[in-house]
C-alpha cells in the first residue's frame, strides 16, 4: 500500500465528477513542493491532497488543469527527467509518464506553465483554485489571467469568476466514492493494528517515545505511508495536553495513557484515539471518569444517523459529560447551568466530531447557511468525547487529578445506521485491562 492501489479508473471517474461541476470553467490546482527540515534537508514530499485525489500523482511542484470548456480536457505540468538530478533526488514521472501513467490528455514541462497557461484558461468562464493555499499557484493563475486581459482586443477571452476549489474539491470528497472508502478502511485496519500492539506493550517504565515507535512501526511495516498526524502518546496529565506530541516523558504506574495516533494509506488517514491504565488495571476513581467518557462516546456513535447533524451530536454527547461530571461532584452548579454557560469546558474544551477522509480534519463544510449540514451515506466523521482534568484542579478529588481520557472511533453514516470502522481496537475497559501489558516490546 505505499504505492497507489487506487485504480486509474477512480481517478477519472472523479475528474469527470468535477468537470460536470465547472460550468464552462476551469481547475487549477498544484501539486504541492518539498518543505525544509533544517538547512539543506527537506521533509518526505506529501502531496497537496486535492490534487492527489484527482491525479494519483505524488511529484513536487506539479500542476493540474482540468478544463470543462475545451480539449485537452485533463492536463498536467510535471518536472522533465533529468538522469543527474534523479541521481540525487529520485525518478521523475515526466511528461510522457504524465500521459502514459496517469492518463493525463497533454503533459508539459513545469517550466512551461507560464507560456501554456493563458491558452489553457482562454474562453473558460471561470477559474476554480485554492485561493491563498499555494502563492506560487496565485501569482501563476493570476498572471495568466491578467495577461488574457490585455489581450482581448485580440480575441482572447479571460475568466470573469475566480471561484475557490476547495469548496468544489471539499464538497464531493465529503461522500467517500467506493475507492476512497476502501483506502479509509485500509487506513483504519493499520491504525487499529498499532492501537493494539501499544496496549500490549504497555507497562510502567516504558517512555512515552517507545511507544510512538512502536505505533509507528506497525503503520510501516503493515503497508502505511506512515503516520497521518503527529502522534499522541500523553501519560499521566500530560494527556491533558490535547495536542501533546512532546512523547518524551515516563509512564507510570497508577497513571493512564492516552494515546491518539492512525495511520495514512494512499493518503488517507485513520484517527483512533484510546486511553489505557499504566499499570493494567482502572483505579476505582479512574473507571468511573472512564465510563462517563464511554457512554458519551457511545451516545454520540447512535446519533450518528441519516439526517442527524454534528451540533446534534455534540450537544447529546455534553449531556452525557455534564451529567457524569455532576455526579462526580465537579459541576456543582448543576448539569443545565453548566451546559448553558459552558462551564463544563473546563474539563472538555473541544468538539466531538470532524468530517475524515484524505486530510485527517477533512474537506467540506460543517455549516450551510450557518445550519449544521445533515448527515449523508458516505459520510466518514470522528466521534471523540473526552474529560481532562487537570492535577492543579483542586476541587476535583485527588485521584481523578491529572486524569485525561478520549476515546475516539471513525464511523460511516450508512442507511440501515452507523458503521463503526474502529469497532475492532478495544474500549470496552474488561477487554483494555485484559490486553495492557501481554507482549514485551520488541
Amino acid at each position: 500500500m505505499l504505492r497507489s492501489t487506487t485504480p486509474a479508473s477512480a481517478y477519472a471517474a472523479r475528474r469527470a465528477r468535477i468537470a460536470a461541476l465547472l460550468d464552462g470553467g476551469a481547475l487549477v490546482l498544484y501539486g504541492g513542493e518539498l518543505r525544509t527540515r533544517s538547512n539543506d534537508t527537506e521533509f518526505r514530499f506529501r502531496p497537496d491532497s486535492d490534487f492527489h485525489y484527482l491525479t494519483g500523482l505524488r511529484e513536487p511542484g506539479a500542476v493540474l488543469v482540468l478544463r470543462a470548456h475545451a480539449e485537452p480536457r485533463f492536463v498536467l505540468f510535471v518536472r522533465p527527467r533529468d538522469a543527474e538530478a534523479e541521481v540525487w533526488s529520485g525518478r521523475r514521472v515526466g511528461p510522457e509518464g504524465a500521459r502514459d501513467r496517469f492518463g493525463a490528455d497533454a503533459a508539459y514541462p513545469l517550466g512551461e506553465l507560464a507560456e501554456r497557461l493563458p491558452k489553457l484558461l482562454d474562453g473558460a468562464r471561470s477559474v476554480h483554485m485554492p485561493l491563498g493555499r499555494w502563492r506560487t499557484l496565485d501569482q501563476a493563475v493570476l498572471r495568466a489571467i491578467d495577461g488574457l486581459r490585455r489581450r482581448n482586443r485580440w480575441g482572447e477571452t479571460p475568466p470573469e469568476l475566480v471561484r475557490d476549489a476547495r469548496v468544489t474539491l471539499g464538497e464531493d470528497r465529503m461522500v467517500k466514492d467506493e475507492h476512497a472508502l476502501a483506502s479509509l478502511r485500509a487506513a483504519i485496519e493499520i491504525s487499529g493494528h498499532g492501537h493494539r500492539a501499544a496496549m500490549a506493550a504497555l507497562r510502567p517504565g516504558v517512555g512515552e517515545h517507545q511507544i510512538e515507535a512502536l505505533l509507528e512501526y506497525e503503520f510501516r511495516r503493515r503497508g502505511a505511508d506512515g503516520p497521518a498526524y503527529g502522534t499522541i502518546v500523553g501519560g499521566g496529565d500530560n494527556a491533558c495536553i490535547l495536542h501533546y506530541v512532546d512523547n518524551d516523558d515516563v509512564l507510570r504506574d497508577g497513571e493512564l495513557m492516552l494515546v491518539d495516533a492512525g495511520a495514512e494509506v494512499d493518503l488517507f488517514a485513520g484517527d483512533i484515539t484510546r486511553t489505557s491504565p499504566i499499570g493494567g488495571r482502572f483505579s476505582a476513581a479512574q473507571r468511573d471518569l472512564y465510563d462517563i467518557v464511554l457512554a458519551a462516546n457511545r451516545t454520540g456513535i447512535a446519533r450518528a444517523e441519516v439526517g442527524s447533524d454534528i451540533d446534534t451530536i455534540h450537544r447529546a454527547c455534553l449531556r452525557v459529560l455534564c451529567e457524569g461530571l455532576a455526579g462526580l461532584g465537579l459541576l456543582p452548579e448543576g448539569v443545565d447551568a453548566a451546559l448553558e454557560q459552558e462551564l463544563y469546558k473546563r474539563y472538555y474544551p473541544h468538539r466531538t466530531s470532524h468530517w475524515l477522509g484524505a486530510d485527517v480534519h477533512d474537506a467540506g463544510h460543517y455549516t450551510l447557511q450557518r445550519t449544521p449540514r445533515p448527515l449523508q451515506p458516505g459520510f466518514v466523521l470522528t466521534i471523540e468525547p473526552g474529560l481532562y482534568i487537570p492535577a492543579t484542579d483542586d476541587r476535583a478529588p485527588a485521584g481523578l487529578r491529572g486524569v485525561g481520557i478520549r476515546i475516539e472511533d471513525d464511523v460511516l453514516v450508512r442507511d440501515g445506521g452507523p458503521e463503526v470502522l474502529t469497532a475492532s481496537v478495544p474500549k470496552d475497559p474488561a477487554a483494555i485491562e485484559a490486553l495492557v501489558g501481554q507482549s514485551p516490546l520488541p
